[in-house]
Parts: structure tokens; C-alpha cells; sequence
């Protein structure tokens, strides 16, 4: 790749605008060279205090162009013009330069210094910044490696074979056995110190479950409970009635037994008169 050499030699501004409120401005300039498919490069002067609307700085900064783009006009150069303040650095305004006008230039009138205007960040015009330059002999230099692209290109790659550990596939290749796992034993249920509760039901209450250390605990139903049954008054007469009966039963019988000794008596007696007197 063909290359050239450049110096900038930021000389000083002219009526700059003034960012500053009470104080002068502590001015420093920053020389940015950048471009469609340029490296980017970026250099800085020391900061001229008091330098207020036209500091001076006669700083020379170098930098590497690369001819091709140079030739091409696809290299910029900016000039940024910065406040130093005690809040934060403040912008003042900017010039941007083609270079390849620059090359073209330094030909025709060789190195003598250029001013160029200075546009604030409201795109005002205000104030002026100039510099001196020079191009140096085109040579060649080797092309610039990509730190990413060459760490990749021989970054070694880290492959394991399928069914090992680091694969990606979940099942072993053909013709590897399989490992057997052997299932755990049960684990005993603890007992329980107190028995489980009754679901409510709806109606009667469920029988008590026996078997553990305290008595279940009934559980209410949902329902009414059954009233005890009050005896019928009916059922104590008939029990009378029967008695009566059984006792009837048994006076009468006596009753027949006796009408029928009676009856024999009677007639032994009319038989015994009929054998033994004649009236």
C-alpha cells in the first residue's frame, strides 16, 4: 500500500467566537483526518491559556495518508476549535479541509501557511484558524491486519467428537452402550401423629377411624341429626291388653274344669241312687 506523509502546523485563530460568559478562553485546537474507507486518526495541541478569540498555538502534529484515498479525495481534515473549562469542554466551531486541495495547493504555491473560515455548532461563520503543512515522499508500506479477522483466522477450533463431553448431540454415536441407571429405592413414608381429618360429609357423621395415638376428631355434618324416638301410647295398652288376655284366658279354663267335675259329680250321684233305691 503507497502512503505519504503529512504535517499540520496549527499556527493559531483569528476573531473566534467567545463561549466564555466572565473569563478569557483557555483555547486548544484537535486535527481529526478521517474518510470513506481511511483509518481514522486524531492529534491534539496543548491549551493556550488567556488565549481568548485568537489564541496562538505554532504546534506541528504528523500523520500517515494514504495515497490512494488521498489521490481519490476521500480524505478529510477538521480542525476543531475547544474551550477548556472548569464544567466540561465547550465547542467553538470547526473547519474542515479537504486534503487532496491541500496537495494540489502545496504544488502550485509550495509550503506557504493557509487560513481557513471557522463555522460554530449554530452553522455561523465566525472567525478564521490558520496552519502551515507539508506532504512527504510516497512509499510503500505492508497492509494493515485486522486484529479480530487475524485472531480468527488462527484461533484453533475446539471440536469434540459426538457423545463426548463438549458435544452438542444428546445421544451417544452408534455402537456405544448406553449406561443403565438403576432406579432409587422408595423412601419410607413418615407416620403420622395425629389422624387425618374427616371431610365433611352431608348427613350423618362418619364412623371414627382407629389406629393411631389419639382419638379422631369428629367432624360436624352438614345435615340435621336424627331426634330420638318418643314411645307410642299405644304400645302400653296393647302390652295390658294382652296380659289381660293371657289372665282371662286362664280363668276360664279353670272355669271349664271346674263345670266339668261338677257335671261328673252329678252324675256318679244319680247313678248310685239308681242302684241302690227303688222309690
Amino acid at each position: 500500500m503507497d502512503c505519504r506523509p503529512f504535517e499540520i502546523t496549527l499556527i493559531g485563530a483569528n476573531d473566534i467566537k467567545d463561549v466564555n460568559t466572565f473569563s478569557k478562553m483557555d483555547v486548544y485546537a484537535v486535527v481529526t483526518v478521517s474518510g470513506a474507507g481511511v483509518r481514522k486518526q486524531k492529534l491534539r495541541t496543548p491549551v493556550h491559556k488567556d488565549g481568548g478569540t485568537s489564541p496562538k498555538w505554532n504546534h506541528t502534529l504528523k500523520f500517515t495518508l494514504d495515497d490512494a484515498a488521498l489521490v481519490s479525495d476521500r480524505v478529510k481534515i477538521k480542525i476543531k476549535l475547544i474551550s477548556d473549562r472548569t464544567f466540561g469542554p465547550t465547542k467553538i466551531g470547526k473547519a474542515v479541509v479537504p486534503a487532496k486541495e491541500l496537495l494540489q495547493s502545496e504544488k502550485a504555491n509550495g509550503e506557504k501557511p493557509v487560513s481557513y473560515l471557522v463555522v460554530t455548532p449554530k452553522g455561523k461563520t465566525k472567525g478564521s484558524v490558520s496552519f502551515g503543512y507539508k506532504f512527504g515522499e510516497k512509499f510503500s508500506a505492508p497492509l494493515p491486519v485486522q486484529p479480530e479477522a487475524h485472531k480468527k483466522a488462527h484461533e484453533p477450533v475446539m471440536a469434540y467428537p459426538v457423545g463426548h463431553a463438549g458435544s452438542s448431540s444428546a445421544y451417544p454415536p452408534p455402537g456405544v452402550a448406553q449406561p443403565v441407571y438403576q432406579p432409587y429405592p422408595p423412601q419410607p413414608q413418615p407416620g403420622y401423629a395425629y389422624p387425618p381429618q374427616q371431610q365433611p360429609g352431608y348427613g350423618y357423621a362418619p364412623p371414627p377411624q382407629a389406629g393411631y395415638g389419639y382419638p379422631p376428631v369428629v367432624q360436624p355434618g352438614y345435615g340435621y341429626a336424627q331426634k330420638p324416638q318418643k314411645p307410642k301410647k299405644g304400645g302400653g295398652n296393647m302390652a295390658l291388653g294382652l296380659g289381660a288376655g293371657l289372665l282371662g284366658g286362664l280363668l276360664i279354663g279353670d272355669m271349664v274344669s271346674d263345670v266339668g267335675d261338677m257335671a261328673a259329680y252329678d252324675g256318679g250321684y244319680g247313678d248310685g241312687f239308681g242302684d241302690g233305691f227303688d222309690f
